[in-house]
Parts: structure tokens; sequence; C-alpha cells
């Protein structure tokens, strides 16, 4: 009985390890990202799909006012 119980429970630790590898998958890698992905919603206003100095703009914008903590909490 207690082999048994040593058998699963080496069996069950085992079975923990077996986790999947996890990648991105391929991807549109061979578009610039200036380029757009055609899709009206998910363009911001003002942008000019294949810009590549207006995508650089917008993504300075982006970094600058929406995801800066120092400007959004104020002082």
């Amino acid at each position: 009985m207690k082999a048994l119980f040593l058998v699963l429970s080496a069996a069950l630790l085992l079975a923990a390890c077996g986790d999947k590898p996890q990648s991105l998958g391929e991807g549109r890698k061979s578009v610039a990202p200036w380029a757009g992905t055609g899709v009206a919603a998910f363009t911001a206003p003002g942008w000019k799909v294949g810009d590549k100095t207006s995508w650089e703009g917008e993504m300075r914008a982006r970094t600058q006012y929406g995801q800066n903590e120092y400007t959004r909490v104020g002082n």
C-alpha cells in the first residue's frame, strides 16, 4: 500500500513538470510597424498609415502622456 502511494505521488509530481513550451508564433514579422493593421478601430485619430515619422511621433506621445506615471499623477 505504501509503495502504491509512493508511485502515485511520484507520478503526480512528474506530471506537474510537463509544461508545454509557450511561444508567440509567427506574427507579422515581414510588415513594418508603421504599416498599420487596416482596421479603423485600431487606428489613432490623426495618425497617417504608412508614414514612419507620424508613427514615431504617435509612439512618443503615447509613452509620454499615456504611460508615464509622473505626468499622469501630477504633483
